[in-house]
């Protein structure tokens, strides 16, 4: 079963695995993480109440969050097909990986700035800090073991993700899963991308898991 061409084909799937997640993880933080500063901070209870904004921002996460990514997947084939010229291959999965994830992870964000004491932030207040200085210097330091955890848990997720994506030739482990696993028949093939799948998995949540312990000046 791993002769040397299945042996090749496995390794390109894990770099192109690899590819998706990580590419679509650090674009996903890079609107998701300011969305969920932003959800916190207008927040009825936030450092700057702006309950029309919040209401807004909290109903496009919301309805976002609620579609199936296998439906978003396709649902966003032509935005895809426009942005990247094609809608087969690993880079054509990563603008609905990132479209579905933004809103997962600005929720995650969220739950974990609310984790931070009020207290400190109300005594941040107190001493004349402006917003800008509380979110960089009060909830974020605060809330960055939460907020680390949250990220192994949303790589985690788009790693999922991209593994459906296999279904309309997106390349990857669960292309390669799908292709040979369901079309050929071919359990063993199948049987080892799980496997992969599952190390990449156990791998992301071991480096999250120490990271957040280094973070976490209460260990």
């Amino acid at each position: 079963m791993l002769s040397g061409a299945v042996i090749k084909m496995l390794g390109t799937g894990i770099l192109e695995s690899l590819y998706m997640i990580f590419v679509s993880s650090l674009i996903a933080y890079v609107i998701g993480l300011p969305l969920g500063v932003l959800l916190v901070v207008t927040d009825k209870e936030g450092i700057a109440p702006f309950p029309a904004l919040n209401k807004a921002l909290g109903a496009i996460v919301n309805f976002v969050r609620s579609v199936p990514f296998i439906i978003l997947l396709i649902a966003v084939m032509p935005f895809t097909r426009w942005l990247i010229g094609t809608t087969l291959g690993p880079s054509a999965v990563i603008p609905p990986l990132i479209i579905g994830s933004a809103p997962y992870i600005a929720r995650l964000v969220e739950s974990s700035l609310k984790e931070v004491d009020k207290g400190v932030i109300e005594a941040a207040q107190s001493m004349g800090a402006s917003p800008m200085n509380i979110i960089l210097k009060v909830l974020i330091p605060e809330a960055m073991p939460s907020l680390i955890i949250g990220a192994a848990i949303a790589v985690t997720t788009i790693l999922s993700y991209s593994a459906m994506a296999g279904i309309v030739g997106g390349g990857g482990l669960g292309d390669i899963a799908i292709r040979y696993g369901y079309y050929r028949y071919q359990t063993g093939i199948m049987f080892v991308t799980v496997i992969i799948l599952v190390l990449i998995v156990q791998l992301i949540q071991e480096v999250g898991e120490r990271w957040m312990r280094r973070a976490d000046k209460r260990l």
